[in-house]
């Protein structure tokens, strides 16, 4: 089966989500990321027993950082999913493509100097 999803999307594969930090969410949109979607295993079934349920905390600390300087906090997600469940993921790549179009660009991008 062979999975599309939207080209936009750039896969950053982590051993658990619970590694994910809040420093990590904020420089990747400051990098010009539009928007950054961290998808972890099912609560409940963390091989490291509440890594990703240290990952839903800090997604939910950057919306709430990100709507307290007047930046849509849609712009971070946190889904969980099985690592068996290939369409699942297909979809919320979608959705969250979609959340972003709507969005529009990312405000925080850092601008580059234009060349002398």
């Amino acid at each position: 089966m062979r999975l599309t999803y939207p080209t936009s999307f750039r896969i950053v594969r982590v051993p658990c989500s619970g590694t994910v930090d809040v420093k990590h969410i904020l420089r990747a949109l400051e990098k010009g990321a539009d928007g950054v979607c961290v998808i972890g295993c099912m609560e409940g079934e963390c091989q490291y027993k509440t890594g990703n349920l240290r990952a839903r905390k800090r997604v939910e600390q950057v919306q709430r950082l990100l709507n307290a300087i007047g930046v849509d906090g849609e712009r971070a997600q946190m889904y969980n999913l099985s690592s068996s469940d290939g369409p699942l993921f297909a979809k919320y790549a979608e959705d969250m493509d979609e959340r972003i179009r709507k969005l529009g660009p990312n405000p925080m991008k850092h601008k580059t100097k234009p060349a002398a």
